[in-house]
C-alpha cells in the first residue's frame, strides 16, 4: 500500500496548527548588538548587587570565643580535662571575660557553633520518629527501627525521644552579666530564649503527647529518657508551654545542619536596657560545660551577632553575585573583541 499525503493513517496527527507546528513563534537572531549589551547589564547588576551584599554582610559586628578548653586557652581547659575520657562528663563551670568600648548595636544573637560534627551523616540524620515527635501516643510506645540503638533502653522501654539526633542533644548553658562600672557589681543581662525555632517545626512538627489526668509526666509514663540524657524530656523545663517536644532547644537541635561546622540560636538580646544593643563595659559569661567535643576532633565556640536586612554574617552570598557578574563582564569584552577582529573579514567575503 502506497503512503500518501492525503490519507489518514492510524499515526498520523490531525492536520492543525498546533500538531502541525504551525503556530506563530518568535525565533531571535541573537546578533552582537543584543547578545553584548546583556552580557554587560546582566554584569553590571551582578556586581551592583554583589557590592550591597558583601559591604552589608561585612558591616555585621561579631564577637567569638571558643571555650572548647585546649591546653592553655582559658579557666574552660579544667573543665576539659576532668571530662576527658567519660561517656557523661561531670557538670562544670567556667567563664568568659570580654569588655566592649562602645555600644554593640543591636538587636544582639547569641549562638552556640560546634565544628566537625556531621549532623548530616546519612543514618544519623534518619535516626528520629517524626511521628512519635508529632505526639502520636502509640509512636510513643512503638519507636521506629530507625532509631536504633536508641529505640529501647536495656529494661526495654521505649526511648522518648528516640533516636540518635536527641540523644546528642546540646546541653551547655549559658548566663550574661554586665559591670556597668569598673569594680562595680555584676548585673544579670536578660536573655529571651522564646521564638528561637522554626514557627512550622514548633507549632506543626513537635507537639507533646495528650496530657494524663492534666499531667505530661503522666503522658510520658513507661518510657525512658535517651542514655545521654541526665533528666526525662518532660523536665527539659519548668515552663509548661516549653517543655517536652515543644522544648524550643530540643526543636533547633532536631533541625540538623547541612555542613559540619553549624551555628544554632541560643538566644536574643533584646529585652529591658539591652533592646538597643550591649552598652560598653566589662561583661561576663557563665558557661556551664557539659558537651564534650575534644572526643572527635570538634570545637565549641559562643558567638554574639549583629544582624542586617540580609541577616546574619555571611559574605559568600556576596562574592558569588561578584563572580558572576565578572566573569558576565568579561565574557562580555571577550564576545566584543571577536566580533569586531571578525567584522571586517565578513564584510569583505560579502563584497
Amino acid at each position: 500500500m502506497t503512503w500518501s499525503a492525503t490519507a489518514r493513517g492510524a499515526h498520523q496527527p490531525d492536520n492543525t496548527a498546533f500538531t502541525q507546528q504551525r503556530l506563530p513563534a518568535w525565533q531571535p537572531l541573537l546578533s552582537a548588538s543584543i547578545a553584548l549589551p546583556l552580557f554587560f547589564c546582566a554584569g553590571l547588576a551582578f556586581i551592583g548587587l554583589g557590592l550591597g551584599l558583601y559591604y552589608s554582610s561585612n558591616g555585621i559586628k561579631e564577637l567569638e570565643y571558643d571555650y572548647t578548653g585546649d591546653p592553655g586557652t582559658g579557666n574552660c581547659s579544667v573543665c576539659a580535662a576532668a571530662g576527658q575520657g567519660r561517656a557523661l562528663p561531670l557538670p562544670c563551670s567556667c567563664a568568659w571575660y570580654f569588655s566592649l568600648p562602645e555600644l554593640f548595636q543591636g538587636p544582639v544573637y547569641l549562638y552556640y557553633e560546634l565544628t566537625n560534627f556531621y549532623q548530616n551523616n546519612r543514618r544519623y540524620g534518619v535516626s528520629r520518629d517524626d511521628a512519635q515527635l508529632s505526639g502520636l501516643p502509640s509512636a510513643l510506645r512503638h519507636p521506629v527501627n530507625e532509631c536504633a540503638p536508641y529505640q529501647r533502653s536495656a529494661a526495654g522501654l521505649p526511648i522518648a525521644p528516640c533516636g540518635a539526633i536527641a540523644n546528642s542533644l546540646f546541653n551547655d548553658s549559658f548566663s550574661l552579666w554586665h559591670q556597668r562600672q569598673p569594680g562595680g557589681p555584676y548585673v544579670k543581662v536578660p536573655l529571651d530564649r522564646s521564638g528561637i525555632a522554626w514557627w512550622t517545626d514548633y507549632h506543626v512538627k513537635f507537639r507533646n503527647p495528650p496530657l494524663v489526668n492534666g499531667s505530661l509526666a503522666l503522658a510520658f509514663q513507661g518510657t525512658a529518657p535517651p542514655p545521654n540524657w541526665h533528666r526525662p524530656v518532660y523536665e527539659l523545663s519548668p515552663d509548661p508551654n516549653n517543655t517536652g517536644f515543644i522544648n524550643q532547644d530540643f526543636v533547633v537541635w532536631m533541625r540538623t545542619a547541612a555542613l559540619p561546622t553549624f551555628r544554632k540560636l541560643y538566644a536574643r538580646i533584646r529585652q529591658g536596657n539591652y533592646s538597643a544593643g550591649l552598652p560598653r563595659g566589662a561583661y561576663r559569661v557563665n558557661i556551664t560545660y557539659n558537651y564534650p567535643v575534644r572526643a572527635f576532633g570538634g570545637h565549641k565556640l559562643l558567638i554574639f551577632s549583629s544582624i542586617s536586612w540580609m541577616g546574619g554574617k555571611n559574605p559568600f552570598l556576596g562574592i558569588a553575585y561578584l563572580v558572576v557578574g565578572s566573569v558576565c563582564i568579561l565574557t562580555g569584552f571577550v564576545m566584543l573583541v571577536v566580533y569586531i577582529r571578525y567584522q571586517d573579514q565578513d564584510d569583505d567575503d560579502e563584497e
